[in-house]
């Protein structure tokens, strides 16, 4: 299949990303770039400088709300995908409401908390949607223990599913964008069996 056929049939999908840190402005990037039609992306945060080491932003975007920049960012790769935001806290009320309509949702957060709010929500709110997961991404190194597993048809987990996040054990850029890209790639898997 050559890559405009790709692009044509992604063109008509579309895809939530709760979260726009690391994984989820790296991830909203590569779907871009892939020519996914619509992304929503819901997140609260401002950019601060430590976040520029492993997150899709740049030094003249610090203190930028995190969706508009990444907005401005996805615009310059790709000006044809329709990119909605939403400067909100995710919680089990707005969640349904935010991604109505989405093919895939794609979890991007920094807590085991809103990971674990979003999969319960997802999962009873919204089933059928297929819902794939970070887990695992902090540190350098240990490239072969990143994978990811199909815990069943519509929930997906990327990443080392041990590894956490301390302030000895960072997370770093290269494994924050080896999990985002493992991320967008199963969404693009699951868009490319969608008729």
């Amino acid at each position: 299949m050559r890559l405009s056929d790709i692009q044509d049939h992604l063109r008509g999908y579309r895809v939530g990303i709760a979260g726009a840190g690391g994984l989820g402005s790296n991830c909203a990037a590569a779907l871009a770039r892939c020519g996914v039609g619509t992304l929503v992306i819901s997140d609260f945060d401002r950019i601060e400088e430590g976040n520029l080491s492993r997150q899709y932003y740049f030094t003249d975007q610090v203190g930028m709300m995190k969706t508009t920049a990444l907005k401005e960012n996805l615009a310059r790769i790709n000006p044809e995908v329709f990119v909605i935001i939403y400067q909100k806290k995710l919680d089990r009320g707005n969640i349904p409401v935010i991604f109505s309509g989405c093919d895939v949702i794609v979890e991007a957060f920094d807590t085991a908390e809103m990971k674990e709010m979003l999969i319960e929500t997802v999962q009873t709110l919204m089933p059928g949607i297929p819902l794939v997961v970070g887990s695992g991404l902090a540190g350098w190194g240990m490239s072969n223990e990143i994978r990811c597993r199909k815990v069943d048809d519509t929930f997906y987990v990327c990443g080392d599913e041990s590894s956490e996040t301390t302030d000895e054990m960072p997370p770093m850029a290269p494994r924050v964008g080896m999990v985002a890209s493992m991320q967008a790639n199963v969404v693009i898997e699951i868009l490319m069996e969608m008729k």
